[in-house]
């Protein structure tokens, strides 16, 4: 997986609003939804220390864009995210019709480090974003910044468990 140089500003803004949503008493997941143009439009954190296990960044950015973007400029767009988006968030991106996802780390990944610190499992079986919306570019995961996440998990499911 290749990422370009200018796209690295927006996956480490990711992994800030990640540590945003710790630091909030949150699990660190964070996104970036960018024009076309290169313009950031929205961004967000993981909420679900709300009550509301839905309230996930990458299913917010999708609302944001139906609400506010034209079919041709969400087509365009690319969400840059921490972690691969999970079924729902995979389901409600090609739903909207957005474009390219870039993410830092795996689901496989993540699995992998929340095995280890033998977190129970979620009550949704774990898929890539191909099994669940085939027709969205997908790249991911960009290695520079995979320990960043892996780290911010761990402190969260230590302070947690």
């Amino acid at each position: 997986m290749v990422v370009k140089d200018t796209e690295l500003p927006h996956l480490r803004r990711c992994v800030e609003l990640a540590a945003e949503a710790l630091r909030a008493g949150d699990e660190p997941f964070g996104s970036v939804l960018v024009g076309a143009d290169g313009k950031v439009l929205a961004e967000d954190h993981n909420r679900v220390a709300s009550g509301d296990r839905t309230r996930h960044p990458e299913f917010e950015l999708a609302r944001w864009s139906a609400a506010h973007m034209s079919p041709e400029e969400r087509t365009a767009a690319t969400v840059y995210t921490s972690g691969e988006h999970c079924p729902m968030c995979a389901a409600a991106h090609a739903w909207v019709g957005l474009g390219r996802i870039v993410y830092v780390a795996s689901s496989d990944q993540l699995g992998a480090w929340l095995a280890e610190l033998e977190v129970p499992a979620p009550p949704v079986r774990t898929l890539s974003i191909q099994e669940v919306a085939p027709g969205v570019a997908v790249d991911g995961p960009v290695p520079e910044l995979t320990e960043d996440i892996r780290a911010l998990h761990f402190r969260f499911h230590r302070r947690t468990g």
